[in-house]
């Protein structure tokens, strides 16, 4: 008699194996889509609450409309500004375009990550090996792309939409809802790019440089669209024109989603087509195997880090030197505008400080958070090199785990400080350019100012990495988001004293606009320094952890 040795799968298991890749991707990018959602809707109320408070006064509104309603440069950057005299016209005009590119950088990245990223860590493998076939599998990653996507919209909307029923706001809720799906509308549009493009390319690195480079595309069409009004036509060619089409909060254009809805859909269309016709592994564009080796920066572990990160830090690199130069360009105007302000013509005048020097002490500010962000994505890379196995190749080597993440630090430190002395030089080359009266050594030491929260955001990020590595990446983005959160919210509201000295940003001396504490920026410094040396004195007592 022979024995049934089959086991029986329940039939749930067998629809959750089918589904498998749509859960992991989806869990993924809703954590994230949550995270960055987050991050847009405190940008959206910070700039409406601050424009309410700071611009209360008709000669106030005026006085921007004058100096930013007609000015072409400033138009090519960010759009032209429609009703910048009332809130919702300034919310739109101030938030659309930096958070539609900065959605669509977040949308190829996150696309090109949990899809060419995936296959070419060798996990796909594993799944296809069972009832999901290529195009299934396709099918799963764009259903999980799609709830990030959603993840952040309805983040993006329910704060936004609390918000703007404030009295000083006075946006309404669909109006709100509106705002929140034009905000977005660019993210989703490029994580479907980003998964196309994922299709079409051998490695994650070339599929989001494929991307990258069609978003600098859009964005130099558009710039051109906004530079002349003979030119407005070419606004309808570019995915972003089409962003800024729907122009939410001033007049509203819903037929600018057809073309959105049109691309998303092509391109989902064709990742699944590709999909069925490739190999795993393979591209439709292949890779040049036969090119000779560049041994540049692989002389060890410190060098291999500069030469992976190397597209990322210039990319952060031209963006830093732009916004300086775009900042440091409006001084004059800025500072007038300050000036004209009752509310901050008060604070500022017990300083003793000019308009133009108030003006830049807010934007090295702005210009400290965006360094900051240059400290989380080292964490990043530092958590992905280890959690995606490539640590492992280094470490069975003649490095030790020490060797390998002081490395790290010591690159990070480095880019930060060059960071600073870029900000300082490209905000004063910018200002000089408006004729604003400002030496080169006054910005030269307020850019070398704003490395101080960074490096403590970096020690921070470092202790996390040593103590809990799988939630480093999240803690060193959540003590980032706190300190933003805090010091915008510190100069809308009287917040206690503890919860403003909680935030790196509000430690930070506004120079060139009251001098600089260099006592209090080595307090920060030597916080982060204790946090490195405790979290590198984990990670060498602790295992490597994957996902």
């Amino acid at each position: 008699m022979l024995l049934d040795t089959r086991i029986a799968v329940p039939r749930t298991s067998r629809v959750r194996s089918t589904t498998v890749i749509a859960r992991i991707t989806g869990r993924k990018a809703v954590r994230s889509g949550v995270g960055w959602g987050l991050v847009f809707a405190l940008y959206v109320a910070a700039q409406a609450l601050a424009y309410a408070s700071s611009y209360s006064t008709v000669a106030a509104r005026r006085l921007l409309v004058q100096e930013f309603g007609s000015n072409v440069g400033i138009s090519a950057l960010v759009g032209p500004a429609h009703q910048i005299g009332t809130v919702p016209g300034y919310t739109a005009w101030k938030c659309l375009t930096v958070l539609a590119i900065t959605g669509a950088v977040w949308g190829i990245l996150t696309s090109t990550r949990l899809t060419r990223g995936e296959e070419d860590a060798g996990r796909w493998e594993l799944l296809l090996v069972g009832q999901v076939t290529r195009r299934s599998a396709a099918v799963q990653a764009l259903a999980g792309l799609a709830a990030g996507a959603l993840s952040l919209f309805v983040t993006t909307a329910i704060i936004t939409v609390a918000v703007g029923r404030s009295s000083k706001v006075g946006i309404g809720s669909s109006g709100a809802i509106y705002f929140a799906l034009a905000i977005v509308a660019g993210a989703v549009m490029f994580l479907a790019l980003g998964a196309l493009s994922s299709q079409l390319a051998s490695s994650r690195r070339q599929a989001a440089g494929y991307a990258s480079a069609f978003l600098g595309a859009s964005y130099a069409i558009r710039m051109a669209a906004d530079s002349s009004t003979g030119l407005g036509w070419l606004r309808w060619t570019t995915p972003l024109g089409w962003v800024e089409e729907l122009q939410p909060l001033t007049k509203p254009n819903p037929l600018a989603l057809v073309p959105i809805s049109i691309l998303i859909g092509v391109a989902g269309v064709l990742v699944v087509y590709v999909s069925g016709r490739r190999d795993l592994g393979a591209s439709v564009f292949s890779d040049r195997s036969t090119a000779r080796p560049h041994l540049r920066l692989m002389s060890g572990a410190t060098g291999l880090a500069l030469r992976l990160n190397r597209p990322t830090l210039l990319g952060w690199t031209v963006s830093i030197v732009a916004y300086g130069l775009l900042l440091g360009g409006i001084a004059k105007s800025g500072g007038k505008i300050m000036t004209s302000s009752p509310s901050i013509r008060h604070v500022f005048a017990r300083l003793g400080v000019t308009g133009v020097e108030a003006y830049l002490g807010l934007a090295m500010l702005i210009m400290a958070m965006a360094l900051s962000f240059v400290a989380v994505g080292q964490i990043s890379a530092a958590r992905k090199e280890e959690s995606g196995g490539q640590l492992e190749n280094l470490l069975v080597r003649p490095l030790s785990r020490v060797s390998w993440l002081t490395g790290r630090i010591v690159l990070a430190t480095g880019l930060l400080v060059l960071g600073g002395l870029v900000v300082g030089l490209s905000t004063w080359a910018g200002a000089a350019s408006d004729h604003a009266d400002v030496s080169l050594s006054t910005m030269l030491e307020a850019g070398l100012n704003t490395v101080a929260p960074a490096l403590l955001l970096l020690g921070v990020g470092v202790l996390a990495l040593g103590l809990v590595p799988r939630a480093a990446v999240p803690v060193t983005y959540a003590a980032m988001v706190w300190s933003l959160l805090v010091e915008l919210l510190g100069g809308l509201a009287s917040l206690n004293h503890w919860l403003l000295d909680s935030s790196a940003f509000h430690q930070m001396a506004a120079a060139p606009s009251v001098p600089i504490n260099w006592s209090t920026n080595a307090i920060m410094v030597s916080i982060g320094a204790v946090a490195v040396l405790i979290g590198v004195a984990a990670f060498k007592r602790r295992d490597l952890k994957g996902e």
